[in-house]
Protein backbone atom coordinates (compact mmCIF):
# COMPACT_ATOMS: atom_id res chain seq x y z
CA UNK A 1 0.00 0.00 0.00
CA UNK A 2 1.48 3.14 -0.90
CA UNK A 3 -0.01 7.05 -0.12
CA UNK A 4 -1.73 8.61 -2.08
CA UNK A 5 -0.82 11.84 -3.98
CA UNK A 6 5.79 21.01 -2.52
CA UNK A 7 7.87 22.69 -2.16
CA UNK A 8 8.96 21.59 -4.15
CA UNK A 9 31.28 16.72 -7.29
CA UNK A 10 31.59 13.93 -6.14
CA UNK A 11 35.63 14.04 -4.83
CA UNK A 12 36.24 10.18 -4.09
CA UNK A 13 38.59 8.77 -1.85
CA UNK A 14 40.27 7.56 -5.29
CA UNK A 15 42.03 3.91 -4.72
CA UNK A 16 40.60 3.17 -1.50
CA UNK A 17 37.41 3.34 -2.15
CA UNK A 18 37.66 1.62 -5.70
CA UNK A 19 39.25 -0.87 -3.40
CA UNK A 20 35.87 -0.69 -1.40
CA UNK A 21 33.84 -1.11 -3.80
CA UNK A 22 35.12 -4.12 -5.27
CA UNK A 23 35.61 -6.04 -2.30
CA UNK A 24 31.64 -6.16 -2.07
CA UNK A 25 30.01 -8.44 -3.62
CA UNK A 26 28.25 -7.67 -7.07
CA UNK A 27 24.84 -6.96 -7.04
CA UNK A 28 22.38 -9.85 -8.93
CA UNK A 29 20.20 -8.50 -11.64
CA UNK A 30 17.18 -9.31 -9.92
CA UNK A 31 18.12 -7.48 -6.95
CA UNK A 32 18.88 -4.38 -8.67
CA UNK A 33 15.55 -5.15 -10.62
CA UNK A 34 13.57 -5.03 -6.82
CA UNK A 35 15.58 -1.95 -5.46
CA UNK A 36 12.96 0.84 -4.64
CA UNK A 37 14.12 4.51 -3.79
CA UNK A 38 12.06 6.80 -1.81
CA UNK A 39 13.24 10.69 -1.74
CA UNK A 40 12.12 14.20 -0.52
CA UNK A 41 10.89 16.93 -2.77
CA UNK A 42 10.88 16.96 -6.37
CA UNK A 43 14.71 17.01 -6.80
CA UNK A 44 14.35 13.21 -5.54
CA UNK A 45 13.62 12.26 -8.80
CA UNK A 46 17.09 12.50 -10.60
CA UNK A 47 18.61 11.52 -7.52
CA UNK A 48 16.26 8.33 -7.71
CA UNK A 49 17.19 7.84 -10.92
CA UNK A 50 21.29 8.16 -10.62
CA UNK A 51 21.09 5.54 -7.88
CA UNK A 52 19.12 3.10 -9.68
CA UNK A 53 21.93 3.40 -12.84
CA UNK A 54 24.47 2.76 -9.61
CA UNK A 55 22.73 -0.36 -8.52
CA UNK A 56 21.62 -1.93 -12.07
CA UNK A 57 25.45 -1.28 -12.93
CA UNK A 58 26.28 -3.75 -9.37
CA UNK A 59 26.25 -0.87 -6.83
CA UNK A 60 25.38 -0.99 -3.24
CA UNK A 61 22.41 0.75 -1.59
CA UNK A 62 24.93 2.70 0.30
CA UNK A 63 26.79 3.31 -3.28
CA UNK A 64 22.94 4.46 -4.83
CA UNK A 65 22.19 6.55 -2.03
CA UNK A 66 25.62 8.47 -1.90
CA UNK A 67 25.60 8.84 -5.56
CA UNK A 68 22.10 9.82 -5.85
CA UNK A 69 21.97 12.39 -2.97
CA UNK A 70 25.54 13.92 -5.20
CA UNK A 71 23.48 15.19 -7.81
CA UNK A 72 21.42 16.88 -5.47
CA UNK A 73 24.34 18.18 -3.91
CA UNK A 74 26.07 19.63 -7.04
CA UNK A 75 22.76 21.15 -8.05
CA UNK A 76 23.21 25.20 -7.81
CA UNK A 77 19.67 25.87 -8.35
CA UNK A 78 18.93 23.56 -5.03
CA UNK A 79 19.42 26.29 -2.17
CA UNK A 80 19.42 24.24 0.82
CA UNK A 81 21.66 21.43 -0.69
CA UNK A 82 25.57 21.39 -1.26
CA UNK A 83 26.53 23.58 -3.86
CA UNK A 84 24.41 26.60 -4.37
CA UNK A 85 23.11 26.02 -0.37
CA UNK A 86 22.13 29.39 1.42
CA UNK A 87 24.72 30.16 3.76
CA UNK A 88 24.50 31.02 7.43
CA UNK A 89 24.22 34.63 9.04
CA UNK A 90 27.87 35.72 8.70
CA UNK A 91 27.74 34.28 4.45
CA UNK A 92 29.69 30.93 4.93
CA UNK A 93 27.70 27.81 3.82
CA UNK A 94 27.54 25.33 6.42
CA UNK A 95 26.85 21.35 5.02
CA UNK A 96 25.69 18.48 6.95
CA UNK A 97 24.89 15.17 5.88
CA UNK A 98 24.91 11.23 7.04
CA UNK A 99 24.28 7.79 6.08
CA UNK A 100 23.16 4.66 7.49
CA UNK A 101 24.16 0.92 5.93
CA UNK A 102 21.15 -1.35 7.35
CA UNK A 103 23.65 -4.47 7.36
CA UNK A 104 25.87 -3.13 9.24
CA UNK A 105 24.20 -0.85 11.50
CA UNK A 106 27.13 1.56 10.94
CA UNK A 107 26.83 4.99 10.17
CA UNK A 108 28.88 8.30 9.11
CA UNK A 109 28.24 11.85 9.22
CA UNK A 110 29.45 15.31 9.28
CA UNK A 111 28.37 18.79 10.64
CA UNK A 112 29.00 22.11 9.96
CA UNK A 113 31.62 20.96 6.93
CA UNK A 114 32.85 24.41 5.04
CA UNK A 115 34.00 24.37 1.78
CA UNK A 116 33.33 20.57 0.54
CA UNK A 117 29.77 20.19 -1.52
CA UNK A 118 29.36 16.49 -0.73
CA UNK A 119 29.15 16.29 2.64
CA UNK A 120 27.26 13.10 2.39
CA UNK A 121 30.56 11.35 0.49
CA UNK A 122 32.49 12.97 3.55
CA UNK A 123 30.20 10.84 5.51
CA UNK A 124 30.51 7.45 4.13
CA UNK A 125 34.04 7.44 4.49
CA UNK A 126 33.74 8.92 8.48
CA UNK A 127 31.95 5.64 8.15
CA UNK A 128 33.68 3.73 6.33
CA UNK A 129 37.62 4.46 7.07
CA UNK A 130 37.37 5.25 10.82
CA UNK A 131 36.14 3.99 14.26
CA UNK A 132 33.99 7.21 14.74
CA UNK A 133 30.32 7.98 13.55
CA UNK A 134 30.29 11.89 13.56
CA UNK A 135 32.83 14.45 12.85
CA UNK A 136 32.27 18.44 12.55
CA UNK A 137 33.99 22.03 11.42
CA UNK A 138 37.06 22.25 11.06
CA UNK A 139 38.49 18.42 11.67
CA UNK A 140 35.48 17.79 9.50
CA UNK A 141 37.00 19.54 6.77
CA UNK A 142 40.63 18.36 7.56
CA UNK A 143 39.49 14.71 7.27
CA UNK A 144 37.63 15.54 3.79
CA UNK A 145 40.81 17.09 2.61
CA UNK A 146 42.94 13.90 4.04
CA UNK A 147 40.51 12.06 1.72
CA UNK A 148 41.06 13.71 -1.34
CA UNK A 149 38.14 16.42 -1.23
CA UNK A 150 39.35 19.98 -3.25
CA UNK A 151 38.18 22.74 -1.01
CA UNK A 152 36.01 24.73 -3.04
CA UNK A 153 33.47 28.26 -2.55
CA UNK A 154 29.90 27.14 -2.04
CA UNK A 155 28.82 30.44 -1.99
CA UNK A 156 26.96 31.00 -5.48
CA UNK A 157 26.08 34.33 -7.21
CA UNK A 158 22.71 33.92 -6.79
CA UNK A 159 23.17 32.44 -2.72
CA UNK A 160 25.98 35.85 -1.98
CA UNK A 161 22.81 38.29 -3.56
CA UNK A 162 20.04 36.03 -1.07
CA UNK A 163 22.25 36.89 1.75
CA UNK A 164 23.55 40.19 0.97
CA UNK A 165 19.31 41.46 0.44
CA UNK A 166 18.87 39.38 3.93
CA UNK A 167 21.82 41.33 5.81
CA UNK A 168 21.19 44.65 4.72
CA UNK A 169 17.38 44.63 5.32
CA UNK A 170 16.89 46.34 8.29
CA UNK A 171 15.30 44.40 11.32
CA UNK A 172 15.41 41.29 9.19
CA UNK A 173 14.64 38.13 10.87
CA UNK A 174 17.44 36.02 12.72
CA UNK A 175 17.29 32.63 14.64
CA UNK A 176 17.21 34.32 17.88
CA UNK A 177 13.65 34.41 16.79
CA UNK A 178 12.73 32.96 13.76
CA UNK A 179 13.48 31.88 9.72
CA UNK A 180 12.74 30.30 6.83
CA UNK A 181 14.60 27.27 4.28
CA UNK A 182 14.55 24.07 6.22
CA UNK A 183 14.88 21.68 3.45
CA UNK A 184 16.96 18.41 2.52
CA UNK A 185 17.57 15.61 0.66
CA UNK A 186 16.04 12.47 2.61
CA UNK A 187 16.53 9.20 0.55
CA UNK A 188 15.96 5.78 1.54
CA UNK A 189 16.46 2.34 -0.35
CA UNK A 190 15.65 -1.47 -0.03
CA UNK A 191 16.29 -4.57 -2.08
CA UNK A 192 18.49 -7.78 -1.93
CA UNK A 193 17.47 -7.41 1.49
CA UNK A 194 18.77 -4.98 3.15
CA UNK A 195 17.86 -1.26 3.27
CA UNK A 196 19.90 2.43 3.42
CA UNK A 197 19.30 5.72 4.29
CA UNK A 198 20.69 9.17 4.05
CA UNK A 199 20.17 12.81 4.32
CA UNK A 200 22.37 16.18 3.01
CA UNK A 201 21.02 19.50 3.92
CA UNK A 202 22.92 23.23 4.19
CA UNK A 203 20.05 23.78 6.98
CA UNK A 204 18.45 26.62 7.62
CA UNK A 205 19.43 30.14 5.54
CA UNK A 206 20.98 32.93 7.54
CA UNK A 207 20.97 30.06 10.77
CA UNK A 208 23.21 31.18 13.56
CA UNK A 209 26.88 29.62 12.96
CA UNK A 210 27.59 26.14 13.92
CA UNK A 211 23.70 25.66 14.52
CA UNK A 212 23.20 21.49 13.67
CA UNK A 213 19.73 19.67 13.47
CA UNK A 214 18.23 16.40 12.67
CA UNK A 215 19.69 16.18 9.41
CA UNK A 216 23.54 14.29 10.49
CA UNK A 217 22.26 13.27 13.41
CA UNK A 218 22.04 9.20 13.41
CA UNK A 219 18.27 8.41 14.43
CA UNK A 220 17.11 11.52 14.16
CA UNK A 221 17.14 12.91 10.22
CA UNK A 222 17.92 9.19 8.84
CA UNK A 223 17.67 5.62 9.95
CA UNK A 224 18.30 1.98 8.10
CA UNK A 225 17.84 -1.38 10.11
CA UNK A 226 17.64 -4.45 7.95
CA UNK A 227 15.71 -6.23 10.77
CA UNK A 228 12.83 -3.50 9.72
CA UNK A 229 13.37 -0.60 7.34
CA UNK A 230 14.73 3.08 6.98
CA UNK A 231 13.42 6.38 7.41
CA UNK A 232 14.43 9.75 6.43
CA UNK A 233 12.87 13.14 8.28
CA UNK A 234 12.84 17.06 6.88
CA UNK A 235 11.21 20.10 8.23
CA UNK A 236 11.62 21.88 11.32
CA UNK A 237 14.99 20.10 12.75
CA UNK A 238 15.51 21.66 15.51
CA UNK A 239 12.06 20.50 16.72
CA UNK A 240 12.55 17.31 15.01
CA UNK A 241 15.51 16.55 16.51
CA UNK A 242 13.96 16.04 19.73
CA UNK A 243 11.77 13.43 19.07
CA UNK A 244 13.90 11.19 17.19
CA UNK A 245 12.26 10.81 14.51
CA UNK A 246 13.48 8.68 11.74
CA UNK A 247 14.48 6.05 15.14
CA UNK A 248 11.21 6.11 15.98
CA UNK A 249 9.68 5.09 13.10
CA UNK A 250 12.24 1.96 12.50
CA UNK A 251 11.52 0.39 15.59
CA UNK A 252 7.73 0.55 14.87
CA UNK A 253 8.25 -0.69 11.85
CA UNK A 254 10.29 -3.54 13.45
CA UNK A 255 7.40 -3.86 15.77
CA UNK A 256 5.28 -5.08 13.25
CA UNK A 257 3.71 -1.35 11.76
CA UNK A 258 3.54 -0.80 7.58
CA UNK A 259 5.72 2.07 7.12
CA UNK A 260 2.48 4.28 6.58
CA UNK A 261 1.32 3.25 10.32
CA UNK A 262 4.69 3.56 11.39
CA UNK A 263 4.96 7.40 9.81
CA UNK A 264 1.47 8.63 11.34
CA UNK A 265 2.27 6.78 14.97
CA UNK A 266 5.73 9.33 15.15
CA UNK A 267 3.15 12.22 14.49
CA UNK A 268 1.04 11.02 17.00
CA UNK A 269 3.78 11.57 18.98
CA UNK A 270 5.16 14.99 18.40
CA UNK A 271 1.54 15.73 17.95
CA UNK A 272 1.40 15.83 22.04
CA UNK A 273 3.95 18.49 22.73
CA UNK A 274 5.59 19.92 19.13
CA UNK A 275 4.84 23.47 18.48
CA UNK A 276 3.25 25.49 15.91
CA UNK A 277 1.52 21.72 14.57
CA UNK A 278 -0.63 23.33 11.70
CA UNK A 279 1.92 26.02 10.46
CA UNK A 280 5.49 24.14 10.90
CA UNK A 281 7.17 21.39 8.52
CA UNK A 282 7.14 18.12 10.29
CA UNK A 283 7.77 14.92 7.22
CA UNK A 284 8.99 11.74 7.12
CA UNK A 285 9.58 9.24 4.64
CA UNK A 286 9.88 5.32 5.39
CA UNK A 287 10.32 2.43 3.60
CA UNK A 288 10.46 -1.40 5.51
CA UNK A 289 12.60 -4.46 4.23
CA UNK A 290 9.53 -5.48 1.76
CA UNK A 291 10.08 -2.37 0.36
CA UNK A 292 6.79 -1.09 1.31
CA UNK A 293 6.76 2.60 1.98
CA UNK A 294 5.21 4.88 3.94
CA UNK A 295 4.89 9.39 3.66
CA UNK A 296 3.54 11.88 5.71
CA UNK A 297 3.45 15.49 6.49
CA UNK A 298 2.02 16.81 9.90
CA UNK A 299 -0.20 19.58 8.15
CA UNK A 300 -1.95 20.70 4.96
CA UNK A 301 -0.21 24.20 5.16
CA UNK A 302 3.33 22.10 4.68
CA UNK A 303 2.35 19.31 2.44
CA UNK A 304 5.46 16.78 1.95
CA UNK A 305 6.45 15.79 -2.14
CA UNK A 306 8.06 12.80 -2.65
CA UNK A 307 9.86 10.78 -5.37
CA UNK A 308 9.58 7.00 -5.96
CA UNK A 309 11.35 4.81 -7.91
CA UNK A 310 10.08 1.42 -8.53
CA UNK A 311 9.86 -1.06 -10.97
CA UNK A 312 12.19 0.98 -13.03
CA UNK A 313 9.97 3.76 -13.31
CA UNK A 314 10.02 7.14 -11.14
CA UNK A 315 6.92 9.45 -10.18
CA UNK A 316 6.30 12.43 -7.92
CA UNK A 317 3.67 12.34 -5.43
CA UNK A 318 2.14 14.87 -2.97
CA UNK A 319 2.09 12.80 0.50
CA UNK A 320 -1.38 12.66 2.81
CA UNK A 321 -1.13 14.75 5.58
CA UNK A 322 -1.58 14.16 9.58
CA UNK A 323 -4.07 16.85 10.62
Amino acid sequence: MEPIDRKTFLATAGAASLAGAAARPSVAAADAQDAVFLSTWHWGMEANRRAAQIRAHGGSLVDAIEKGINVVEDDPNVTTVGYGGYPNAEGEVELDAGIMDGHTHRAGSVCSLHKIKNPISVARLVMEKTRHTTMAGEGALQFAIAMGFKPMQLLTPGALEAWLKWKNTPNHQTFWIDGEHHDTIGMVAAGGGSVAAGCSTSGLAWKLPGRVADSPLVGCGYYADDAAGAASATGDGDVMTNYCTSKHIVQKMAEGMHPQEACADLMRYMARSARELHTNMYCVIAIDKRAEIGALSMNAAQPLQYALWRNGQGALHTAPHFL
